[in-house]
């Protein structure tokens, strides 16, 4: 099979040899569609930074990617990344300050460990919301370089967290008046409306979190971009101990998207780490209204929706999502196999319609939002991947998401440590979730569980939803149904799961209610809520509830020894 080889040390006026690798990968793309069949790319070590998107098409079929060595005993780490190293650096007061020119810094690396985005809890002083944004008899937010401070809230609704931007801070007649952008806060104050346990929401309140002005750095590892000059942004970073700026190397991401597939047919990537993208948009004007999983709110009408007896909420009508910085758009039979993704600024990888998408004993970590999307594809794959540290900027991205998909199986992946649900399947049709590991799910938002399906799932017990032999553990926020078959979900069997260490283990009566759902044969440490009285459209047999943690894990030992990632690594 012809081979093409780049090397960050190569030359794009070469041969591409092994010798005589090119420098970029876009030569080497640009070389391969020149040579008919099957073409490998290898890349060398270091770190392949890309200045635009990569796009292929369907003049990249049957092109492979991959790690020079992918396969044999000692592959070499081969980085594709959309980040820009931060150089200049000057010091004040311990602080380290860099300009960065119109770059729109959200996350940031700092020799391979992320920086934290610096932040205080709650608006100083007594704040109160007003018409344009809110009012404090605190005059530190006058100090504030705006725009570029953002409020974070977190908990509008149990499953939601949205981000706002101010646009100005200046001092009134009643106290410090703080302006938000717009149109997001009146968004904002027109979505975000609930009736809930007796208590009445119009609007959001005070924000939970404000972030990104040069005075919150108090900690090391904390970062902030001062954006009051347009097209003049300063950078600031106060350090860990042992960095020093003439060695220690910071990177921001750059690009929102590395690499776009449309129409392209059996192109894999095998043994790349893909890192540093960033997203701006919840910076910006329009806010980053968020309602559930990846969706948000970018405008149009708003719905009421009864959610049980006395309570509602008010919904988006239609939702944008989130979007990735690998993006597959009706191909056929993509692979990513072995690949960590890490440091991006949105969701990993987004895969829309097509058939055959396989991702396979790859690694994700150090995510915005999400891990693994997928949207309305037939036969795709999800399994053997180890997903963790998820959702850090968007805390209501699931760890694997699937939505109007055909005959999607997802198994033997490991889901730890996300803010929100782990997988999620939304109406679908032969969704198969099978012998997966969920830990450490739901840390942030609640009403999820570590496997969350809603909507109908087929029409019939052949064309529904499995979901079997996976094991769920400490499902932690309060308000929790760890194994949860919400909103409608029909044609679902459940069956052989181990289910310890949650709020809730799952929940029989929803609204709109269950039809069509088995539980069969399910461990518990708890008796799911409604366990006591089946709903009609609910049969529930064969589980066993045992409260005792150690009887409990000697009975299921054989469901957790199949349950997880196919092939043992390290966290990196």
């Amino acid at each position: 099979m012809p081979g093409l080889y780049v090397s960050p040390h190569g030359d794009d006026s070469s041969s591409g040899s092994l010798d005589h690798p090119f420098a970029t990968l876009d030569r080497a793309l640009r070389a391969a569609r020149e040579i008919p069949g099957d073409v490998v790319v290898h890349l060398r070590e270091g770190v392949h930074t890309l200045t635009a998107p990569l796009h292929l098409t369907g003049d990249d079929d049957r092109l492979t990617v991959q790690a020079h060595g992918y396969g044999g005993g000692a592959p070499e780490r081969a980085v594709v990344s959309g980040g820009r190293a931060i150089t200049g650096w000057r010091e004040r007061d311990g602080v380290w300050l860099a300009d960065v020119g119109d770059l729109d810094v959200r996350r940031l690396q700092v020799d391979g460990r992320p920086a934290v985005r610096a932040g205080i809890d709650l608006i100083p002083g007594e704040a109160r919301r007003t018409d344009t944004g809110y009012v404090t008899d605190s005059e530190a937010p006058l100090a504030w370089r705006t725009p570029g401070v953002e409020f974070v809230y977190r908990g509008l609704y149990p499953w939601t967290e949205a981000r706002v931007a101010v646009a100005a801070v200046a001092p009134g007649d009643g106290g410090t008046e703080i302006t938000m952008v717009q149109p997001a806060f009146g968004w904002a104050r027109d979505l975000y409306n609930s009736a809930w346990g007796g208590e009445v929401m119009a609007g959001p309140g005070l924000p939970t979190r404000v972030e990104n002005d040069p005075s919150f750095l108090t900690e090391p590892g904390t970062f902030a971009l001062d954006r009051s000059r347009p097209g003049h942004h300063v950078l600031h970073y106060r350090p860990r101990p042992g960095e020093d700026p003439a060695r220690t190397r910071v990177v921001a991401p750059a690009l929102e998207e590395l690499v776009r597939l449309s129409g392209a047919r059996e192109v894999v990537f095998r043994g790349l780490v893909f890192t540093g993208s960033t997203w701006s948009r919840p910076g910006s004007e329009r806010g980053f209204l968020h309602y559930h999983g990846a969706g948000y709110y970018d405008g149009g009408p708003i719905e009421k929706v009864d959610v049980a007896e006395g309570a509602w909420v008010t919904v988006p009508a239609r939702s944008e999502t989130i979007p990735a910085a690998i993006t597959v758009e009706d191909c056929s039979g993509v692979r990513f196999e072995g690949c960590r993704f890490t440091g991006l600024g949105a969701t990993a990888l987004a895969v829309s319609g097509g058939t055959a998408p396989v991702v396979r004993g790859c690694d994700f970590d150090e995510l915005a939002a999400s891990a693994v999307s997928v949207t309305g594809a037939r036969d795709a794959l999800i399994e053997d991947n180890l997903i963790r540290r998820t959702g850090l900027d968007h805390s209501g991205s699931p760890g694997i998401s699937v939505q109007s998909t055909v005959d999607c199986v997802i198994a033997h992946n490991h889901v730890s440590d996300v803010p929100h649900c782990g997988i999620v399947a939304g109406p679908a049709r032969g969704t198969r979730i099978l012998r997966n590991l969920a830990t450490g799910t739901m840390s942030v938002l609640a009403d999820g569980g570590g496997i969350y399906l809603s909507g109908p799932q087929g029409d019939s017990p052949e064309s529904g939803a499995v979901v079997a032999g996976n094991v769920i553990t400490d499902t932690r926020t309060p308000y929790n149904f760890a194994l949860y078959t919400d909103y409608g979900a029909a044609w679902v069997t459940v069956e052989g799961n181990v289910v310890s260490r949650a709020d809730n283990t799952a929940v029989l009566h929803v609204h709109p209610p269950l039809e069509h759902v088995v539980y069969r044969g399910n461990f518990w440490d708890a008796d799911p809520v409604g366990g006591d009285a089946v709903p009609e459209g609910v049969t529930y047999e064969s589980n066993r509830t045992i409260a005792d943690e150690e009887a409990l894990t000697a009975a299921t030992a054989e469901i957790r020894a199949r349950a997880g990632v196919l092939t043992p690594r390290h966290p990196a």
